[in-house]
Protein backbone atom coordinates (compact mmCIF):
# COMPACT_ATOMS: atom_id res chain seq x y z
CA UNK A 1 0.00 0.00 0.00
CA UNK A 2 1.89 2.95 -1.35
CA UNK A 3 1.60 6.28 0.40
CA UNK A 4 2.17 9.27 -2.21
CA UNK A 5 1.15 12.32 -0.30
CA UNK A 6 -0.38 13.61 2.90
CA UNK A 7 -2.51 16.30 3.54
CA UNK A 8 -2.86 17.21 6.78
CA UNK A 9 -4.84 14.44 8.42
CA UNK A 10 -5.23 12.33 5.20
CA UNK A 11 -3.09 10.22 3.81
CA UNK A 12 -3.23 9.58 -0.30
CA UNK A 13 -2.13 5.80 -1.78
CA UNK A 14 -2.89 2.95 -4.20
CA UNK A 15 -3.89 -0.15 -2.48
CA UNK A 16 -1.26 -2.99 -3.74
CA UNK A 17 -3.78 -5.50 -5.20
CA UNK A 18 -6.12 -3.48 -7.38
CA UNK A 19 -7.89 -6.37 -9.38
CA UNK A 20 -7.49 -8.12 -11.95
CA UNK A 21 -7.75 -7.08 -14.71
CA UNK A 22 -6.06 -3.48 -13.44
CA UNK A 23 -8.98 -0.92 -12.66
CA UNK A 24 -8.10 2.25 -13.94
CA UNK A 25 -5.82 4.97 -12.10
CA UNK A 26 -7.07 5.87 -8.85
CA UNK A 27 -6.27 6.77 -5.59
CA UNK A 28 -7.92 6.38 -2.18
CA UNK A 29 -7.74 9.10 0.84
CA UNK A 30 -7.92 8.27 4.50
CA UNK A 31 -7.86 9.97 7.69
CA UNK A 32 -4.69 8.71 9.64
CA UNK A 33 -4.19 5.54 8.32
CA UNK A 34 -5.34 3.60 5.33
CA UNK A 35 -8.76 1.88 5.10
CA UNK A 36 -10.66 -0.72 3.13
CA UNK A 37 -13.36 1.31 2.72
CA UNK A 38 -11.65 4.77 2.17
CA UNK A 39 -12.40 8.01 -0.18
CA UNK A 40 -11.67 6.31 -4.15
CA UNK A 41 -11.11 9.31 -6.46
CA UNK A 42 -10.36 8.32 -10.46
CA UNK A 43 -7.68 10.13 -12.23
CA UNK A 44 -8.23 10.97 -16.08
CA UNK A 45 -6.21 10.98 -18.96
CA UNK A 46 -5.89 15.11 -18.31
CA UNK A 47 -4.64 14.86 -14.97
CA UNK A 48 -8.06 15.68 -13.53
CA UNK A 49 -9.73 13.97 -10.69
CA UNK A 50 -13.38 12.50 -10.65
CA UNK A 51 -14.88 11.16 -6.91
CA UNK A 52 -16.07 7.67 -7.12
CA UNK A 53 -17.10 7.81 -3.99
CA UNK A 54 -16.61 9.78 -0.73
CA UNK A 55 -16.88 6.79 1.94
CA UNK A 56 -14.36 8.23 4.06
CA UNK A 57 -16.76 11.46 4.70
CA UNK A 58 -14.89 14.20 4.18
CA UNK A 59 -16.24 17.33 4.19
CA UNK A 60 -16.29 19.04 0.83
CA UNK A 61 -14.60 21.86 1.41
CA UNK A 62 -11.73 19.77 2.47
CA UNK A 63 -12.43 17.29 -0.31
CA UNK A 64 -11.85 20.16 -2.96
CA UNK A 65 -8.96 20.91 -1.44
CA UNK A 66 -7.54 17.50 -1.91
CA UNK A 67 -9.00 17.09 -5.44
CA UNK A 68 -6.91 20.07 -6.25
CA UNK A 69 -3.62 18.73 -4.62
CA UNK A 70 -4.14 15.24 -6.50
CA UNK A 71 -5.05 16.97 -9.87
CA UNK A 72 -1.97 19.29 -9.48
CA UNK A 73 0.55 15.83 -8.90
CA UNK A 74 -1.32 13.89 -11.03
CA UNK A 75 1.85 12.88 -13.45
CA UNK A 76 3.51 12.38 -10.42
CA UNK A 77 1.10 9.62 -9.47
CA UNK A 78 0.40 8.31 -12.64
CA UNK A 79 4.39 8.00 -12.71
CA UNK A 80 3.94 6.01 -9.68
CA UNK A 81 1.06 3.49 -10.79
CA UNK A 82 2.92 3.02 -13.59
CA UNK A 83 6.40 1.62 -11.17
CA UNK A 84 4.18 -0.18 -8.73
CA UNK A 85 1.73 -2.13 -11.57
CA UNK A 86 3.93 -1.80 -14.74
CA UNK A 87 0.57 -0.63 -16.58
CA UNK A 88 -2.19 2.41 -16.51
CA UNK A 89 -5.44 2.79 -18.51
CA UNK A 90 -8.05 5.42 -16.96
CA UNK A 91 -11.33 5.88 -16.30
CA UNK A 92 -11.95 8.45 -18.72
Amino acid sequence: MPQLLRIGPYIIYFWSNENMPLEPVHVHVAEGRASGDATKLWITATGKVIVSNNNSNIPDKVLRKIIRVIEGNSEYIIEKWIEHFGEVKYFC
